[in-house]
């Protein structure tokens, strides 16, 4: 009899047990459906991206964020971004955005980066013409040309380009991590080809210099040439004044003269 009283307690509780387990189950299931509807997938960097790569699958991961949370030019699907080359350095989890890569069919390196209507263009350096080593990419400069005039045998600086961004350092396409200079033989930079030939140009009429700027004064401010005279406070040579216009001489007094004769009404005119 108590053998019975023990199974029958032992099979309600085992049901009991059974019922509880699958209500929370249930629970626990809606819970995970309702997980997954909550949020929009979208791409990011699985890794740390460097400038030039040239994105795959291993390089991006999908997270979800909350619809109202999602920055502009996301991407919602890996196959959307493989292929395509990297423009800015992004962080690991960072959103790999639109504006961030380079556009379909548009390769890696240094080609991916240049913009349309827009050219690249290399200039030889040492350590003095870019700034001890410090003009890296993604800094900007003027270039600075040092010549002689055809029209002028004085020594004249004048500025060429300003505000030009800088693309690569040698065959570098970012700067250092830690911002130490960067030792390069050329220095490539990013300008309209109306410039690319201003900058070829003064590169074989005369020396150039880079002048690097701050990075938030994007002001051109067109400063005048300076010629060697102004370095020596040296006179300037004095304009010649100009000479007075002649006035034009009175013709000389005819000496004809004229005497008018009237008889009655008719009238005659007599030179003498």
């Amino acid at each position: 009899m108590e053998r019975r009283k023990l199974i029958l307690v032992g099979a309600i509780a085992l049901a009991l047990a059974t019922f509880v387990s699958f209500g929370i189950f249930n629970i626990l299931r809606r819970a995970v459906l309702s997980g997954k509807d909550d949020g929009t997938a979208i791409v990011v960097a699985a890794l740390d991206l460097n400038v030039g790569s040239q994105l795959q699958e291993k390089d991006l991961r999908l997270v979800k964020l909350p619809p109202g949370d999602l920055p502009t030019g996301v991407f919602h699907r890996t196959s959307e971004v493989v292929g395509r080359g990297v423009l800015v350095p992004m962080s690991k989890n960072e959103p790999v955005l639109e504006s961030k890569i380079a556009a379909e069919n548009g390769g890696a390196g240094l080609p991916s980066m240049i913009q349309n209507g827009m050219r690249a263009v290399s200039v030889k350096v040492n350590d003095v013409v870019s700034v001890a080593g410090f003009v890296i990419p993604g800094t900007r400069v003027d270039v600075l040309l040092t010549g002689t005039p055809a029209r002028d045998s004085e020594l004249t600086t004048t500025t060429v380009l300003e505000n030009v961004q800088v693309l690569a350092a040698g065959q570098k396409l970012q700067r250092d991590a830690n911002g130490e200079p960067q030792q390069v033989p050329v220095i490539t930079l990013l300008v309209s080809p109306e410039d690319a030939q201003k900058l070829t140009l003064a590169n074989q009429d005369g020396k150039i210099q880079l002048s690097l700027r701050n990075p938030l004064d994007n002001q051109e401010q067109q400063p005048n040439s300076v010629k060697n005279s102004a370095l020596y406070h040296l006179p300037s040579a004095p304009v010649p004044a100009k000479k007075a216009a002649k006035k034009p001489e009175p013709p000389p007094p005819s000496s004809v003269y004229m005497v008018e004769m009237i008889r009655g009404n008719k009238r005659d005119e007599v030179k003498f």
